[in-house]
């Protein structure tokens, strides 16, 4: 562990005794999960060392600690973009946070564009695959944090939860469809043309973030489950202009389905664990 990393996580521990297994990192739009978490320690990025402030309307800037029926939990409630200027590296930091802290899970969310017509504003897509357009890699560089230099990426997004995670959202009367992901480095959207072509490469929706964070986790060994908000359509395949707070005003609409998906998948993970 570097010098920053163990400064970083020892002062997260120095606020909460909390052992969580699972992390989530929310996405625009979709801070209020925190809302519904019990026992709670909230962190202000700008007070952790060496941790990069988030800019961005919608992502607030905390490190949350607490509990969800009983479930420790590390959650993210802001999350910072390689668009703001931080390199892919910093964008992660708090991923290595995570895995140092003992987080086996990470569930990541997003809001993003719909690129094909099955899917529609207020949607929740479960991610399998992505591709990532954002000419760059959180790995670049010398290994500072150790790990493959080469980590596999056949299964970014845990494939061995995508039929529980389909089970928990039929459970609980929340339509879920699943989906590839299309990255690139934003903070401008995709005019129409880049839509039709990104569709034709095999995405299913659009974002700005969360490709580095899942290879961080797959590279420190961890499980991930990723979940797209589907806040508009894209250029192209909808006439309507696009807009920031009209991306985080459908977020919050979805709210109620969101937090049922997720409390399930905690639930029932949390389950999962201890019983291997």
């Amino acid at each position: 562990m570097t010098g920053e990393l163990q400064q970083a996580v020892d002062y997260i521990r120095s606020k909460s005794d909390l052992k969580p297994g699972i992390g989530i990192v929310l996405g625009s739009g979709l801070g209020s999960f925190v809302d519904i978490i019990e026992n709670k320690t909230k962190i202000p990025t700008p007070q952790i060392p060496h941790y990069p402030v988030s800019t961005v309307p919608g992502h607030e800037g905390y490190v949350i600690l607490g509990t969800l029926q009983g479930i420790p939990l590390f959650i993210v409630q802001g999350r910072t973009h390689y668009y703001e200027g931080y390199t892919a590296g910093k964008i992660t930091f708090v991923i290595r946070i995570m895995a140092e802290s003992g987080i086996r899970l990470l569930i990541v969310t997003n809001a993003a564009g719909a690129l094909n017509s099955r899917l529609k504003p207020g949607d929740l897509m479960l991610i399998t695959d992505h591709i990532n357009n954002m000419f760059c890699n959180p790995l670049t560089g010398p290994l500072r944090y150790g790990g493959l230099r080469f980590p596999d990426m056949s299964d970014p997004y845990s494939s061995k939860y995508h039929h529980l995670v389909e089970e928990i959202a039929l459970k609980n009367r929340v339509s879920l469809k699943r989906g590839v992901l299309y990255v690139s480095s934003g903070p401008s959207y995709e005019t129409a043309a880049e839509v039709r072509m990104i569709a034709k490469i095999g995405a299913d929706a659009a974002s700005m973030s969360t490709v580095p964070e899942v290879i961080v986790a797959k590279q420190a060994g961890m499980d991930v489950i990723g979940i797209s908000c589907i806040t508009n359509m894209g250029t192209g395949v909808s006439s309507k202009k696009l807009s920031h707070s009209e991306v985080t005003k459908i977020a919050e609409k979805v709210r109620i389905k969101f937090l049922k998906l997720i409390k399930g998948i905690i639930n029932e993970i949390n389950r999962y664990y201890h019983n291997t």
